[in-house]
């Protein structure tokens, strides 16, 4: 009977230095998530298996990521610039056949801000009024698209580059 205490409490004791279970968010670490499953999709099955190997492929894949997907990968050591390095983290886990949402909760246990990592939310040119937008949004379009407006002083100059440079950028979807 007393090793059945004893037992119990041991058991009571590890659930409770566990702490409690920190389950994504719907929306939470996007780009951590689409990062590791587009990453995983590329992996061989013998590199899959294999950390160093995914370690080493994540290091090439991340060479041509930009914006947030290149900061998620300076955030694991994944570039040439990364002063600290926690690919470890993600590389054994994935080995072992881990899906992307348990790893991206152990990366953020880690390093907070690799879930505090988001995309920019894309712009629907269909439904915008691009007049109740402000300029800084209107150059941001133009900077997007690497175009430039040159002489644009007014907002209403932004809104008439942009609306000229719509059917080269914008698709409509059938």
């Amino acid at each position: 009977m007393a090793k059945m205490f004893g037992l119990a409490g041991v058991l009571v004791f590890v659930a409770m230095s566990l702490g409690p279970v920190q389950s994504l968010k719907k929306g939470e670490c996007e780009v951590c998530l689409s990062v590791l499953n587009r990453f995983k999709d590329t992996l061989s099955k013998e590199e899959a298996s294999q950390p160093p190997k995914i370690e080493a492929a994540f290091k090439k894949y991340c060479k041509n990521l930009k914006t947030k997907e290149d900061r998620f990968c300076y955030f694991l050591g994944g570039t040439a610039d990364a002063a600290t390095g926690i690919l470890g983290e993600m590389s054994k886990p994935m080995s072992w056949g881990m899906p992307a949402e348990k790893i991206c909760e152990k990366l953020k246990k880690k390093d907070r801000q690799i879930c505090e990592l988001t995309y920019e939310k894309q712009i629907d040119f269909k439904t915008i009024d691009l007049k109740k937008l402000k300029v800084k949004d209107l150059k941001k379009i133009l900077n997007d698209w690497d175009e430039t407006c040159d002489g644009c002083l007014e907002k209403g100059d932004f809104i008439k580059r942009i609306e000229e440079l719509k059917p080269k950028y914008v698709r409509d979807e059938l």
